[in-house]
């Protein structure tokens, strides 16, 4: 066999015009890695023999995979299929936090894309079966894989409902991440709009393994999923630096019961910031004591939020709620271990010029609105205070209905 050699890449020929584009451009990329790609487009007649498209677009990924994926920038030699592909897959993160959560022998990823999840995977089990529809971002990733040292996951082109019908075995883990683009590219939230459709192949996916890990938008309502999929054993909501990315729903054939929802903020190294567990049975039954605002005040991060866990929170720290649609709480005594920020009440003020003006000496302040009848910028217009600065500013309405500017000084927490 012929093979194909740049840079220490070994590759089989006939490649893919992807990578064989690719193979031409690493020096140019390297080179180039951290100029304007709209510049080197506009200035292409430069360079003659180089395809300038391919090699903007490898600039352009490599400059957004620096933070979303770390470990794959540290290869040069990564190659990047599309922008889409990389604005769609998982983060490292994430990935990495869903590997934390399997085991077993075998997984099978049935939606591989880009397979930023899969390599997570292939870390926790044995071997791991890549499946994915489009053959040349198979390809891709079959070389990225190479590249990455990963040597335990089979690469399939074919649709998910073709490897299902032809697959004989039974793996420990399905892992299943839906397109949620329909036929003209826009997004779509709802399980039956995506691609493949999990409601309707449920049936084959539980006679082909023991556990079913989905991954769907943070934008799809938790409890009419939960009550479409069934036999849903957790459910995890998952934010990075206060930021919801994904939901999960790990799925067993042979459960009825109730699933336990987990909420989780993650590092951009994918370590666990802080995490909550409830039930939404329990939500409703929570005693929650509506008070004025005492010493501390609590805001709960947005995987919380999103979570619905307004009374569970507040009853698990023995913390009391300033309104019952504000969402923000308050003590005297301090627990360090909540779920968001905290910070301690300086004083309460009226939403007034000269009032607020007198605690904020540099006339600056980071301003957030909870349940108040203006928006962040209404409020900057009417007083002339600045962003910025270390004085916290929450206009909200009070247990009495009373609209009040709380004047705040932030802890610092690991629990953020």
């Amino acid at each position: 066999m012929v093979w194909f050699s740049v840079l220490h890449i070994t590759l089989p020929v006939p490649l893919s015009e992807k990578l064989t584009n690719f193979c031409k451009v690493i020096d140019f990329v390297q080179q180039h890695e951290f100029a304007n790609p709209q510049e080197l487009l506009l200035k292409k007649h430069r360079y003659p023999d180089i395809p300038v498209q391919e090699a903007a677009l490898q600039i352009q990924a490599r400059q957004k995979a620096k933070s979303k994926l770390p470990s794959w920038f540290a290869i040069p030699t990564i190659c990047y299929p599309s922008l889409l592909s990389l604005e769609q897959c998982s983060s490292e993160s994430t990935a990495l936090f869903k590997a934390r959560l399997l085991s077993g022998n075998t997984l099978m990823d049935l939606t591989g894309g880009m397979g930023v999840d899969t390599a997570a995977f292939s870390q926790q089990f044995e071997k791991v079966f890549y499946i994915e529809q489009n053959p040349e971002l198979c390809e891709v990733t079959r070389y990225n894989f190479e590249q990455l040292g990963i040597t335990n996951v089979q690469h399939i082109s074919a649709t998910s409902e073709t490897w299902l019908s032809s697959f004989s075995q039974h793996v420990d883990w399905i892992y299943i991440d839906p397109a949620r683009r329909n036929e003209a590219g826009g997004k779509v939230v709802r399980l039956q709009d995506c691609v493949p459709d999990i409601l309707g192949l449920k049936d084959i996916l539980f006679s082909k393994a023991s556990h079913l890990l989905l991954k769907a938008s943070p934008m799809l309502d938790i409890d009419v999923a939960t009550n479409e999929l069934k036999n849903v054993v957790k459910v995890y909501v998952v934010a990075v630096e206060n930021e919801v990315k994904e939901l999960l729903f790990h799925l067993m054939e042979a459960f009825n019961g109730e699933p336990e929802i987990e909420t989780v903020n993650l590092n951009k190294s994918g370590g666990t910031i802080s995490s909550f567990q409830f039930y939404r049975s329990l939500e409703g039954n929570s005693e929650v004591s509506f008070t004025l605002p005492q010493t501390y005040l609590y805001e709960p991060n947005v995987a919380v939020l999103k979570a619905g866990a307004f009374r569970s929170v507040a009853s698990s720290f023995s913390i009391n709620k300033l309104h019952s649609n504000s969402h923000l709480y308050t003590s005297e005594s301090l627990q360090t271990d909540f779920p968001g920020r905290i910070f301690k009440i300086v004083a309460i003020s009226k939403l007034d010029k000269k009032e607020l003006q007198s605690f904020l000496p540099e006339g600056k302040a980071n301003i957030s609105v909870r349940n108040f009848p203006m928006s962040v910028e209404d409020i900057r217009k009417k007083t002339g205070i600045r962003d910025g600065g270390n004085i916290y500013l929450f206009a909200t309405t009070d247990c009495q209905n009373r609209k009040i500017v709380l004047v705040c000084e932030k802890i610092d927490t690991i629990q953020e």
